[in-house]
Parts: C-alpha cells; structure tokens; sequence
C-alpha cells in the first residue's frame, strides 16, 4: 500500500486537521507514515500545504516528487490546480469546487472549472453547502476528508476513531457533527466514482 498525498488550502481551513487524523489512522493501520508542511499565514488567507506519504513499507523522504502524487486533496480549488505539476498520470483531484477569494486577481471561476474540467480524475463539489447540510459550516474539511477516504486504503471506521479521538475533548456533538460531515463526503465521492468507472 501507498498513498502520497499533497494537502492544500488556505490558512484556517483545516487543512493540518485532516493531516493530523490520516497521520493517526495510518499508525492504526501500522503504516509507515512522513509528513512534511508548509504553513501559510492563516490570518491573511495564506497558502497552507501538507505532503502526507503512506505506506505499508518504509518511507525514504517526506517530500513527493513532482509527478508522484496519488491524491491532491483541497479545500480550495485554485490551490488544487497551483499543485497540478505533482500530480500521477493516474493520480485524483479531490477539490471543494466553491473559491475562497482571498486576492485581488483570484481567476475568474469559469476559467478555474475549466482548468478543472481539463482533468481526467477529478471529485469536485460545493463541500461547505454539504457541511451546513449535515453539520455545521466548520465541517467542510471534513466533508474533504471524507471525499479523499475511498481514494486512501485506510478504513473508514479507522479514519473515524481518529475523529472521535481529536474531537471528543470539544465534546460528543461536535465529534458526531464531524463524523456526519466524513460519511456525507465519503458517500458523494463514492458516487462520484463509480460514475467514473460506468
């Protein structure tokens, strides 16, 4: 097993969040696990970035090589597209398809689709509207976390102990509320690719 993934969004998104719960599920499933990120400035919207390397045999380095990720996973999608260069040939976009418009030339979001569009593999939605849906608006990493989840051999009641375990100090409602968030995004992504694979 190997999944190298490279997590990107904007600083305050909760994009080290979901780092943190794959980095605990993997040391469930006894997997190797590197991690290596780059931290933008959350109170100005800055770029955040995780490369997240898991593997069933040892990992040399914590840095993906252009062209070896498996997964890029955001919750922005122009910060999806600003690491394309990383992606596999056989690799998948999993990408919130709602921008955070966080600088004065922010694309057009025709032209981001577009760029989107161009893609082979790519699992895109409005994941905050899904949050609010079934949670609560802060829920939208978690949403992505559970689109990323059929597209990472750990399983998914692994992925939602490490939930439980991060959240339950804030209480039983707000883990219940993250974990609505994981199985809604799962289950779209799910959708998603079996539509793929009609």
């Amino acid at each position: 097993m190997k999944s190298d993934i490279v997590l990107a969004g904007v600083g305050g998104q909760g994009i080290l969040t979901i780092a943190t719960i794959l980095g605990a599920a993997a040391l469930k499933e006894n997997l190797c696990l590197k991690q290596a990120e780059v931290h933008g400035m959350s109170q100005r919207g800055g770029d955040v970035q995780s490369n997240l390397r898991l593997s069933s045999n040892p990992i040399h380095s914590d840095l993906i090589p252009l062209g070896g990720a498996d997964l890029i996973v955001s919750l922005e999608p122009m910060e999806a597209l600003r690491y394309l260069p990383f992606l596999s040939e056989q690799g998948w976009i999993i990408t919130n398809n709602v921008p955070f418009v966080n600088i004065d030339n922010y694309p057009e979001q025709e032209s981001i689709d577009a760029e989107l569009a161009k893609m082979p593999r790519v699992v895109a939605f409005d994941m905050e509207a899904m949050a609010k849906e079934v949670a609560t608006a802060r829920s939208s990493n978690l949403v992505l976390l559970g689109a990323a989840s059929p597209f990472i051999d750990i399983h998914p009641d692994k992925i939602e102990d490490a939930i439980r375990a991060l959240f339950i100090p804030k209480g039983e409602k707000i883990v219940d509320a993250n974990i609505a968030a994981f199985r809604a995004g799962r289950a779209k992504a799910i959708e998603i690719k079996e539509n793929f694979q009609n």
